[in-house]
Formats: C-alpha cells, structure tokens, sequence
C-alpha cells in the first residue's frame, strides 16, 4: 500500500473522523450538545423544554451519570446540563467548562422547568430532537445518524438547516470516510507501512487520555469497582492488567467521572477497551513506542471495519467488537501475522458474540472485561493450535464473511432484541 493510495488516506482520515475527545457516555453528551446549541439558539433561558429521542438513545441515557452535574443521571439532566452549563463548540466536551455554581444551578433549573422526555417514531436509530420554548420565541435542533451530527435547526418556524430530507435512513449511520472497502487484510497493510505521523497524534492522545481515567478508576471508588476488584481477586498478571484497566476506565466513566476518553465508534468505552489492554501488553513484551502505537492503531480499525456493519448503536454490545479489536493488537505485539490476526477475530467472535448491550451504566465495565478476556483467548487458542471453524454458530469460512454475518445478527436479526429490552427498562 502506498501513501498515495485511496485507501491509504482513508484509513489516516478515519482516525482523525473517529479518536475523538469525549466528557462522559457519549449518548447524554450528545443530548447536553443539542440542548446547548438549541439554547444558543433561542437566546435566552428556556422555560420549557421537550426531548424527543430513539429507542437506543434512550436505552442508553437512562441509567447512566451525566458528568458534571453534581451526580445527575438522565435524559432531563443531560438537557438542562447542556442548557445551562454547555458550550457547543466543544462538541463532545460541551459541559467540561461547567462550574459548581453551574451544577448547582442546573438542579434548580430541572426542578422549576418542565423538561418531557418523549420516545421517537422515526426510521433513524440515532435521533435526538430537542426544541426549547421561552414566553415569546422557540428552537429547535435534532440531531441524527452520529453524536454531533446536527441535521436541522430552526427559530420560530423559520427552518435555518435541513439535511434530514436527502438522507435515507440506512445512510445516517456511519461516519463521513467510506469505509466499504475495509478489511482485515488492508488493515494489517495499512499498519505495516503507514508513515508515525499519519497515524501518531489521535494514537498517541487515545493513550494518554485513556490511561488517565483507567489510574482514576483504579484509585478512586466509581461504580461497581470491576476493575479493583479484578486486581484483588486474580492477581496482577498482565491478562488481568489488561482486562482490569479497560474496566476501570469505564467504572469511572460510567458513573460521573469528569475526565475525558478518546472515544471509537462513537463509544468512550469502546475506545478505552481498545486501546488500554494493547498498551499493557506492549509494555509487558517491552516493544518499545512505535510498535504500540501501531498495535493500538490496528485494534481501532478492526473495531471500526466490525461496527461499520453494525451501526453506532444496536442491542449488540459494542465490547465485543473492540475486544476483538484488542485481541488483533496483542497477536500482533506477538509478532503475529495476517493468519494469527484473522484467527483471533474469528475466535474472539465466536466466544463473546451473544453479550447484548441493555443500555450505558456500571456493569458496562464487567461486560468489557469479558470482551476483552475474549479477544486475549481468542489469540491463545490459535497460538495453542486450537480454533473455531466454519460451521460452528455463526463462524463461517473467512474472517470477512464471519464479520458479516455479525453484522447481519447486531443490525437485522437484534432488532426486536432493541425494543424488547427497551421495554423492560422502560417498564
């Protein structure tokens, strides 16, 4: 692969497009967004607000902490964070800026305004409208297919951007590079001869972001502790290390911490469990800087290639995905090749598969040290000589066509999976 190449240069702009900074779960950051640019929009202070989100968005908002917010967790709380503490032109960190006097004043914002929480209808799977009221004026801004992808805005009826009617639904969900052509193989090309500063500095910041709130949940109290409780139970070899770290990165990004990750597929704790356990295994194989980088650079694009089938959001835990992603970065910090990285996928695969995602809250970080405990036996058993075949459940011959097929089951066949566990937690 050359540098001149088409593909070379889209894997460089996918990294640029997806290891993005994030304050907290990315789904209620993107309703503070919304509400932050709807604010801006309107002017002044609303006195009435209505959020209007799909399933997923919901699913995930529910349970989660909001950052920033003194301990609030919610849809209601996300919206009044954005509105009165947000700035919209940090995106993903809309709320990092917000001060003690701001939390305490969205307390008493969201008892004092009525803030309706309504589940959309529409064909998209990530879809939050919000439109905010004061006594004379209105606002309105949805935002569709992606965390910041605002589609449409109004004022007072006057429609100020409208993208939503070009768009077909299936089209929304995906990022900006074409991702068609990806696979495992042109991946591994891509790593082995991508020049350090293509790929280093969202790499790099992906590290050093990551590792920082994985030390914090270690040496902090956050949520169920899985992390901690890793360590304390299985000792600190580096297979527990590397499952620990990712969760507790998510243990404190679940449950309020205000530091930011570098985010994957839209997903803080899917760029987290792919980064941190590659990174402890470089330093316990001692491969030195630059082959880390590209090791951890190789478990983001696989995670990507497998969710770009998937969509942002599904009732298929994205774990899974970014664990498979790390078991292709820790084969190849073995010195592995094509042969070992696609084996590993396929196991890891095989093994994690039917783990669901019931929304963002503590156990998020239990799930991801199962994922990654996937990936890590999914190198160890072709290591050892031992695989799944084609045949078994959903592995069929071909690490491409089994990645399809978990497309296929995470987007078509989990559908009333979605709603289904919507229900119950609405229930």
């Amino acid at each position: 692969m050359q540098k001149t190449d088409t593909l070379y240069t889209a894997y460089v702009e996918v990294l640029k497009e997806e290891l993005l900074p994030a304050m907290g779960c990315t789904e209620p950051i993107a309703i503070a967004y919304a509400a932050a640019a709807a604010r801006r929009i309107l002017n002044e202070l609303p006195c009435e607000v209505c959020v209007t989100a799909s399933g997923n968005i919901i699913k995930n908002v529910k349970s989660v902490f909001v950052p920033n917010t003194g301990g609030l967790r919610g849809i209601p709380a996300a919206a009044a964070a954005g509105i009165i503490a947000g700035h919209d032109e940090l995106l993903l960190e809309v709320i990092s800026k917000a001060t003690e006097a701001e939390q305490a004043e969205i307390k008493a914002y969201m008892e004092h305004t009525p803030i309706t929480v309504k589940l959309s209808d529409s064909p998209y799977i990530f879809d939050i409208d919000i439109t905010v009221k004061s006594e004379h004026h209105t606002a309105n801004v949805r935002i569709v297919g992606h965390h910041t992808n605002i589609m449409h805005t109004e004022k007072d009826g006057e429609v100020l951007l409208d993208t939503c009617a070009d768009t077909p639904a299936e089209s929304t969900d995906s990022g900006i590079c074409d991702r068609s052509a990806f696979s495992v193989k042109t991946i591994l090309e891509f790593i082995e001869c991508a020049e350090l500063c293509d790929i280093e500095t969202p790499v790099k910041r992906q590290i050093d972001y990551n590792t920082r709130i994985a030390k914090e949940g270690l040496s902090g109290s956050w949520g169920a502790n899985i992390g901690k409780v890793l360590l304390e139970t299985y000792g600190d070899d580096v297979k527990i290390r590397a499952r620990a770290m990712a969760a507790a990165g998510s243990d404190a990004r679940m449950n309020g911490c205000s530091l930011p990750v570098v985010i994957v597929s839209g997903s803080g704790n899917q760029g987290m469990t792919a980064s941190l356990p590659v990174v402890e295994y470089a330093k316990e194989l001692n491969v030195g800087y630059e082959k880390m980088i590209r090791a951890v650079t190789l478990s983001d694009l696989v995670t990507i290639h497998l969710k770009s089938g998937i969509g942002r959001l599904s009732a298929y835990c994205g774990a899974v995905s970014a664990g498979c992603g790390c078991g292709a970065g820790i084969a190849y910090l073995y010195g592995g090749g094509l042969k070992e990285i696609e084996h590993t996928i396929v196991n890891s695969i095989a093994i994690d598969s039917g783990m669901v995602c019931d929304g963002a809250k503590a156990s998020c970080a239990a799930k991801i040290a199962s994922a990654v405990d996937a990936g890590i036996l999914g190198y160890h058993m072709y290591k050892n000589g031992q695989q799944f075949r084609a045949g078994d459940g959903l592995v069929t011959k071909g690490v491409e066509e089994t990645i399809r097929n978990i497309g296929i089951l995470a987007r078509e066949g989990m559908r009333e999976t979605d709603r289904e566990i919507l229900h119950i937690m609405c229930d």
